[in-house]
């Protein structure tokens, strides 16, 4: 689990006891607020400081750093060690590893690798390539097809909704199906880039490194050699911000492919419509149909229960 803690004025730390008013959890002593969000945990002192733990913290503590009293955050445990990358790695000889579709109700979940050279690097930022969740869907596919047609080494893999039900039910997590997806995009990567310099592969982090470590040796394999993680690594690598293009590309492909399938299109997201979108296929297809195109241990699949 990692850890970041800032400083922040009292007026503030009220204010993210507002922000975070439905997901308070008893407070320790010293403390003014604790929140539980699905990812991290914030712990707000009387002393100014605020602790923010979990999975994700930096992702949390980004919201509000403008307000910290600090010039910069304490590192999290996470982005120090064998597994943190040097700064050189952004612009060498890397690949760089994604995925889309976890937060997603409906559809698969997709990895994309891509493979830069420093020159190829520069082309992809000429091109605009940069972090898929904040541009729209026919963006990502006009930049998906400029990668493809530079010729960058990458490879894509779909993780069906079928099998994603059939191995949660088998108790795998969806951190677990994550890490395996990676490891194996990376994989079937670094076979088509043998013969090429190759400085490190870096991965977008959605969990402890130490975590895919135990997920991916429990599979009966083993790490390759040069493996970072970091935290918003779209950001500074354009491997990993074109691999999230690919991913996402594959992802909006094949929810317009399960919308054809069911009559109607799919929402993204996980919000109120895509329960009443699991209610009518419930109603129209039977409750079974979901597993072909929904990840059904989402709450979603009880929420829709009141639509029908």
């Amino acid at each position: 689990m990692s850890q970041i803690v800032e400083s922040f004025p009292l007026n503030i730390i009220d204010e993210m006891k507002l922000f975070y008013k439905a997901v308070l959890t008893p407070a320790p002593n010293g403390a003014i607020f604790r929140a539980k969000t699905n990812n991290c945990v914030i712990t707000g002192y009387r002393s100014g400081k605020v602790l923010f733990q979990g999975t994700t913290p930096m992702e949390e503590a980004q919201k509000w750093g403008k307000h910290a009293k600090l010039s910069h955050m304490k590192v999290a445990k996470s982005d120090v060690g064998p597994f943190h990358p040097p700064e050189s790695l952004y612009t060498s000889y890397h690949i760089g590893s994604d995925e889309a579709g976890t937060g997603d109700y409906f559809g698969p979940i997709t990895v994309g690798a891509v493979y830069v050279t420093p020159a190829t690097g520069e082309k992809l930022k000429r091109s605009g390539i940069k972090d898929s969740k904040s541009l729209s869907d026919k963006r990502i596919q006009e930049l998906a097809n400029e990668i493809i047609a530079l010729k960058v080494p990458y490879s894509l893999l779909v993780l069906s909704n079928e099998k994603y039900n059939t191995l949660q039910k088998r108790g795998w997590t969806q951190g677990k199906m994550k890490s395996i997806m990676h490891h194996h995009a990376i994989k079937t990567l670094l076979k088509k880039v043998e013969d090429q310099p190759l400085e490190g592969i870096l991965i977008d982090q959605f969990c402890e490194p130490s975590i895919y470590k135990r997920h991916v040796h429990s599979e009966n394999e083993s790490l390759p050699r040069g493996l970072y993680f970091k935290t918003k690594a779209e950001s500074h690598s354009i491997a990993v911000a074109a691999g999230s293009i690919l991913a996402r590309t594959r992802f909006v492909q094949e929810m317009e492919r399960l919308s054809k399938k069911v009559g109607f299109e799919l929402p993204k997201g996980a919000s109120k419509k895509v329960d009443q979108s699991a209610a009518e296929i419930i109603h129209k297809h039977g409750p079974d149909y979901l597993a072909t195109c929904a990840k059904v241990h989402f709450a979603n699949t009880h929420k829709a229960e009141h639509y029908l």
